[in-house]
């Protein structure tokens, strides 16, 4: 169903159950999550056009127009939005720790486009790999910083704390395409891998 500006709006929530329109916030969030949907299901970004979002969204172009000036812009959108999401479930009082690995699980169960478009799509894309290396490197450098004094020195720290974040990604990534088994084991089998790489350096 579609409100008078050709966007759907929310079924139920009017007077008399009738259907309650979308406000521009909720507007704008559920074309994010129409957006992330396209962009998996067509295969990543140079895939994928305003078209593909409106049809996914049930919008028109006008009505994307509205909320973002261009296919760039709904796209850095998308992209902003998830990795706010990732480091609100990977940080807790500004740090990351032993809760990171469980948060970021926990995120990617309950989207799991969105942990495939930042890590998989927008990682492998040459307009939008420079956002996704520097989240990696703030990752890293901050799983470094945390490793601090317990390895063996400075560079191995580094090295760790690269091929940990590597690690984490990819074994969350596998875990996705296997179906997600035995989630409340995941965590723990997850941490298990990485820590294996700290213990190689000192640090566990």
């Amino acid at each position: 169903m579609s409100d008078d500006l050709g966007g759907p709006v929310a079924e139920g929530g009017g007077k008399g159950g009738a259907p309650r329109r979308l406000g521009r916030v909720e507007r704008r969030e559920q074309i994010l999550d129409s957006a992330v949907r396209a962009l998996v299901r067509r295969g990543g970004f140079a895939a994928t056009n305003i078209d593909d979002v409106a049809a996914e969204s049930g919008v028109t172009r006008m009505i994307l127009y509205r909320h973002f000036d261009s296919k760039e812009d709904l796209f850095r959108a998308v992209l902003e939005r998830a990795g706010e999401r990732l480091h609100a479930a990977t940080t807790l009082d500004g740090g990351i720790g032993e809760h990171s690995v469980p948060g970021m699980l926990s995120w990617a169960a309950a989207d799991p486009d969105g942990f495939r478009l930042l890590f998989h799509h927008a990682a492998r894309d040459p307009d939008y790999r420079g956002e996704i290396d520097e989240l990696r490197a703030a990752l890293t450098g901050t799983l470094s910083t945390h490793l601090g004094d317990a390895a063996v020195g400075p560079a191995w720290s580094d090295w760790a704390a690269s091929l940990a974040t590597t690690m984490t990604i990819e074994a969350i990534m596998a875990w996705l395409d296997a179906g997600q088994p035995d989630p409340e084991l995941a965590a723990e089998r997850v941490m298990g891998v990485i820590d294996g790489v700290f213990r190689s350096v000192g640090a566990a």
